[in-house]
């Protein structure tokens, strides 16, 4: 085959084409010449251009690459203090380009690939930048020229950053020139060509082209293995993308974004990112920012792209995220296969079976979607269908943190062709094992839409900030220092030498933090602050801050001291204030929640919502205006995750309201009498409450109020800045 049989665009963009599938990958298999202009030189963008190139490699072909050089300011001003250096700090500053820092497993493998080239003479490098009396200069400019077996060429300009930031985030486009086309695309193809040999050459006018044997050197040393893996193409895109003319199915069988919703370009950015990415990476994204349709439209496109030759799994960790989710799946042409204990669809199981079965036989039958639970997903007989399913498979886990957990990361495999991560906390609270198999497994982030940028944009309404400091009494304090006194002879150093609590110590800590959430002052300060609000709407109070899994594994069951202080304030609300309420934990039906919720929304009789951890995570309240945080939690994810579910737009929401009940184990006024040994532990204690305080007064409409506590603990406790990101990062 020449280039003359494939069907090649003018243009393709990565919102709309994956460029790697549908232009690389086929006409690099047919190409005996590749010469490629890059802008900057660096191993990710090293990376990028192997793309497709095993083809090339089969077909004995030849590769050269022009790149720039990344100067630092300071670069630039050695060069210019001495022009006899200049070819040293040149080649330094290109040796430090050569970097493990962002590699993966395909990665590594690329770059193996490339010296093995090198060493065979079949890829040269050369650096070029530009000269003259102003000074050196970046050469940049990105273009391609490709030739078949038969002296066909193509020529394209445009393509990829080469900076990692800008490969993640940035639309790649490029335009296509053939040859044999016209007239005009021939000259076109030709102006190219000539430009490139000029720039090769060391011709062209201003433009200095330098080889630099130690660059390429060190890419040997550093990256060649014995083993060079010309399959990995096909291992890392999975099926390629027929090059053919599309048809379009006048009923498409899988999912499709219906006219009626629009999504934000950040929204489209995270899905061309992905798409970039050969449909495998992480969208972290503020809670209340749209993960879910960013989601759906992400599988819409993976339907287009792969003619609807696809089998769908989302996976969330409760049953009342699907319920939610099959809302929203449903607007995308999608009529999803419901996969929990108590699903409605009481014969899910035969309809998964069925859809595994058909999409093996039936032409017309090879899309289908099951959304689950993190529990049924690793049952034993959801795992069974996954392993008979021929079609690529395509996994969607949202509130991903969780799969970071041994016994579900374990499932995570090769089954999976493309993968998508949906989290607004993706980090695991001090587990980093876990926190890097979720990135080993989904990939690059191809979005991080912070809080901060989320209400800078008016996609999150803005909000106050009010901390209420209680403290212990008399008989908690006591239990508090007994527990942190025995917690101190239970510490243990790590391998990375960090201080950290044997298992027996972290029972002692579990046991420690129940004292701390359940401090009878809350609902004395509750009371008190809350009264002011006895005749409003839109009201959440959320009780407890530790949950167990139940033995269903689909439910999340709350344990006897959340119970117990949930009734606690739902009596000081519905009786002494005379307040309309509901609970909102896992004692009610998935029927009863979304009531409530319709209720809430209605703003007509009830008042307020008083919830346990079941609220946490996915569920949708945006009509929520003020908040009383009791629950004290020193797990980042989980106060990200109360402080987003407050801050989603709403009709009338001007701003939203936040009551943080921040607990000290004693008054401020009785720290100057404590001993040492006393300070010291309650600074355990102490800089936990301090960091959430100075996280959610930070991006507070009134940030004075909780700078001006931070201020007085500070003092009393002798604390500095430095010791706060000593804190932060430690975390």
């Amino acid at each position: 085959m020449s280039f003359k049989d494939y069907v090649i665009k003018n243009e393709y963009r990565s919102l709309i084409d994956n460029v790697v599938q549908d232009f690389y990958i086929p006409l690099l298999n047919e190409s005996v010449s590749y010469k490629r202009a890059v802008g900057f030189f660096s191993s990710s963008a090293l990376v990028e251009l192997s793309k497709g190139i095993t083809g090339l490699i089969r077909n004995n072909g030849k590769i050269q690459i022009v790149a720039s050089p990344y100067l630092s300011p300071e670069d630039i001003e050695a060069i210019e203090k001495g022009y006899e250096a200049r070819d040293t700090v040149i080649e330094n500053a290109l040796l430090r380009q050569i970097s493990d820092e962002y590699l993966d497993h395909y990665s590594s493998q690329r770059l193996s690939l490339l010296t093995y080239l090198i060493s065979n003479g079949l890829l040269d490098i050369k650096i070029a930048f530009t000269s003259d009396k102003k000074g050196i200069g970046m050469y940049h400019e990105k273009m391609g020229i490709i030739e078949d077996a038969e002296g066909n060429r193509i020529a394209f300009s445009g393509s990829m950053n080469e900076s990692r930031t800008a490969m993640a985030l940035n639309y790649e486009t490029i335009d296509v020139f053939c040859e044999w086309d016209n007239d005009k695309e021939r000259e076109r193809v030709e102006e190219k060509s000539r430009a490139f040999e000029s720039i090769w050459e060391n011709r062209e006018p201003n433009i200095e082209v330098l080889e630099f044997p130690r660059v390429s050197k060190a890419l040997i040393e550093k990256y060649s293995k014995q083993e060079n893996n010309l399959e990995i193409d096909k291992e890392q895109f999975g099926p390629i993308i027929k090059n053919k003319a599309r048809k379009q199915n006048a009923t498409p069988l899988g999912a499709r974004i219906p006219d009626s919703i629009q999504l934000f370009d950040y929204q489209k950015e995270a899905i061309s990112a992905w798409v970039g990415e050969n449909y495998r990476g992480i969208f972290d994204m503020a809670t209340g920012t749209g993960k879910t349709f960013t989601g759906l439209g992400a599988i819409a496109k993976i339907c287009e792209d792969l003619e609807d030759e696809l089998a769908v799994l989302i996976v969330c960790p409760f049953q009342h995220l699907v319920e939610q989710w099959v809302e929203d799946i449903v607007k995308f042409n999608i009529k999803p296969i419901i996969g929990f204990s108590s699903s409605p669809q009481k014969n899910w199981k035969d309809r998964l079976k069925k859809s595994t079965r058909d999409q093996r036989i039936r032409k017309d039958k090879k899309f289908f979607c099951f959304v689950c639970t993190n529990d049924t997903f690793s049952s034993d007989f959801v795992q069974g269908e996954i392993n008979k399913v021929t079609t690529p498979l395509l996994i969607v886990v949202d509130e991903a943190h969780n799969f970071g957990a041994e016994s579900l990361s374990k499932l995570l495999d090769d089954r999976f062709t493309y993968r998508l991560a949906l989290s607004a906390t993706l980090e695991r609270h001090r587990d980093p094992e876990g926190t890097k198999a979720l990135y080993d497994f989904f990939g690059k982030k191809c979005i991080e839409y912070s809080l901060e940028r989320a209400i800078d944009e008016d996609k999150l309404t803005k909000y106050k900030y009010y901390p209420v400091l209680v403290h212990l009494n008399k008989d908690e304090l006591s239990i508090y220092e007994q527990l942190s006194y025995e917690m101190s002879k239970h510490l243990r150093i790590s391998k990375s030498g960090k201080r950290k609590l044997d298992s027996y110590g972290e029972i002692l800590a579990i046991k420690r933090s129940r004292v701390i959430a359940a401090a009878e002052l809350k609902l004395i300060k509750l009371k008190e602050v809350i009264e002011p609000y006895k005749n409003d709407h839109f009201i959440l109070v959320y009780c407890g801050a530790t949950t167990v899994r139940g033995s269903n594994g689909d439910r999340d069951d709350e344990i006897v001291e959340d119970i117990k202080q949930i009734e606690a304030v739902s009596s000081i609300l519905g009786n002494s204030l005379d307040m309309k309420i509901a609970k909102f934990t896992a004692e009610e039906s998935i029927e009863v929640r979304n009531s409530i919720k319709e209720h809430f929304k209605d703003g007509d009789d009830l008042q307020a919502i008083v919830a346990i951890k079941c609220l946490d995570e996915g569920v949708n309240i945006p009509g929520i205006k003020t908040a009383f945080i009791l629950a004290s939690t020193t797990n980042p994810k989980e106060y990200i995750q109360r402080r987003g579910r407050v801050l989603r737009k709403a009709p009338n929401k001007e701003y939203a309201e936040i009551y943080d009940f921040v607990t000290l184990p004693r008054p401020l006024n009785e720290v100057p009498g404590l001993t040492f040994d006393q300070m010291k532990r309650d600074l355990s204690l102490v800089k936990n409450e301090l960091v959430r305080v100075k996280e959610f007064g930070r991006l507070s409409m009134n940030s004075m109020k909780a700078n001006t506590l931070i201020w007085d603990i500070e003092e009393v406790y002798h604390i500095t800045d430095e010791d706060i990101k000593e804190w932060e990062d430690a975390e």
